[in-house]
């Protein structure tokens, strides 16, 4: 979340700018009735306004929001059914962490669970374990969590007066895994880029681990370009290194988008719990699960994977309940939601929307291609997803030129630089995802041959700042 700052008087609208900033229609019966200004922004107003006035204000200042639907930046979830949004608004006062007066939302959110384990090829899915969460970054950190809950009771004699634990994990990850070790105290070893591997190396994460190592990231589906990390090669090295060293390292798959990929379009491709190492996985529902903003899930292999003490009951809500989540309260709503797209599209359903959304992300790519001035890094052949530059010989404008023209016409498409070891290399990334069409790819490149002849007659690029190494994980 954003931090904001407080505002000073002194952007606050002088009183004949907020007399003006409201329509005299927003009276409810007399338009020239209690109409004499629009109400403070930074401070409370001194008393209520009618609800339609107060709408009215709200709906008017979020119309200058981006269209979300054009926002190829993010790959959360901008399109659903109206049936779904109408299950989300019927259950949006459930509190999820609430199952004593809510368990029928309680049932939906444990047969999620299930669902997954057994999509996830969990050896027993009736005994795997998760929880939902407010999204990928929460269970990435409750995953992690468990992971240095076990390291610390593996070397007890040692820690924490001896020994600092640390990860290991690509330097592409997303920026969720940079909170939990600057939280929790935790020491980030990361594989860098080199030349065209944009991800983490098997060998040289392994190469990084030692005894106080509690665990390594694997990343299905990097926010950077839209990759698959090797995760069986990875657990293949560290298997290797435990033969050697007798290092049991665990692995982490980091499934943000891909645990709702692979599993429908790359069956033969094994990264999950069929990988004895594999001890814990994570995926955004919000993302290529399909649903709104709100929802990630977080599956332990089996409750040895999950310590016992990390785990509250609570019985203050009536019933006892166990709960492992940083969130307390949070709405039911997304669950709910989860459930209602599991049910709607079982894994048919699921194969068609993302075989879909891969094969417009992959013509796409090839059409941008064959402008001339681009040169791809990956073909969205994975996750559904591309990354772009220019070629060398392009002199005229760069990927931030790119971005900025392309806002103008309503697109989203966030221009960065990698990070360390390929800060050399910016690029252009595009997410597609449900809703995304070929009839709106279609458009998106029409606008990019319409702004090619201006962009190649500049006489240089025109950003003056490059936007900060960033992966856009929203």
């Amino acid at each position: 979340m954003p931090l904001h700052k407080g505002s000073s008087h002194s952007t606050e609208p002088s009183d004949e700018r907020r007399r003006l900033a409201l329509n005299p229609f927003f009276g409810e019966a007399n338009p020239t009735a209690g109409m004499e200004s629009a109400p403070p922004r930074h401070r409370l107003p001194d008393g209520p306004l009618p609800p339609a006035t107060a709408y009215g204000l709200v709906h008017d200042e979020l119309m200058l929001d981006g269209n979300s639907r054009l926002n190829l930046a993010t790959f959360v979830t901008t399109w659903m059914e109206p049936q779904a949004g109408v299950l989300m608004a019927e259950c949006r006062d459930k509190n999820m962490i609430d199952k004593d007066e809510y368990p029928r939302t309680a049932e939906l959110e444990r047969r999620c669970v299930a669902m997954l384990a057994d999509l996830w090829n969990a050896p027993d899915p009736a005994t795997a374990v998760g929880c939902s969460t407010t999204g990928s970054s929460e269970a990435c950190m409750l995953a992690a969590m468990a992971l240095k809950r076990r390291w610390a009771a593996r070397n007890a004699d040692r820690y924490p007066a001896t020994a600092r634990p640390n990860l290991v994990m690509g330097v592409n990850v997303q920026v969720c895994w940079d909170k939990f070790c600057t939280f929790w105290e935790v020491e980030p070893r990361l594989v860098p880029m080199e030349g065209d591997r944009f991800h983490l190396d098997p060998q040289a994460a392994a190469d990084l681990c030692d005894e106080n190592t509690i665990g390594v990231v694997g990343i299905l589906g990097s926010t950077f370009d839209g990759s698959y990390e090797p995760i069986a090669e990875l657990c293949a090295a560290l298997d290797a290194l435990q033969e050697r060293t007798g290092l049991d390292i665990p692995v982490h798959v980091d499934g943000a988008s891909g645990a709702m990929v692979a599993p429908f379009l790359d069956e033969d491709l094994v990264w999950d719990f069929r990988l004895p190492r594999v001890s814990s996985i994570n995926t955004s529902g919000h993302k290529y699960g399909l649903v709104y903003p709100g929802v990630g899930w977080a599956l332990w292999r089996s409750p040895a994977e999950l310590p016992e003490e990390l785990v509250f009951r609570v019985n203050y809500l009536g019933g006892d309940m166990p709960t492992f989540a940083l969130n307390f309260s949070r709405p039911g709503a997304q669950v709910v939601a989860q459930y209602y797209t599991f049910l709607r599209l079982g894994r048919e359903g699921y194969r068609a929307v993302q075989q879909a959304s891969r094969d417009i992300a992959m013509g796409l790519a090839k059409r941008i291609e064959e402008l001339g001035d681009f040169r791809l890094l990956t073909l969205g052949d994975q996750l559904p997803v591309f990354a772009v530059t220019t070629k060398p010989e392009v002199t005229a404008y760069d990927v931030f030129d790119v971005s900025r023209r392309l806002r103008e016409r309503g697109w989203l498409v966030p221009a960065y630089t990698f990070p360390a070891d390929r800060e050399d290399l910016s690029v252009l990334r595009i997410v597609c995802r449900n809703g995304f069409s070929s009839d709106l790819a279609e458009l998106l490149l029409e606008d990019l041959r319409l702004l090619l002849p201006e962009l190649r007659s500049q006489a240089h690029p025109l950003s003056s700042e490059h936007a900060p190494a960033t992966s856009f994980h929203h």
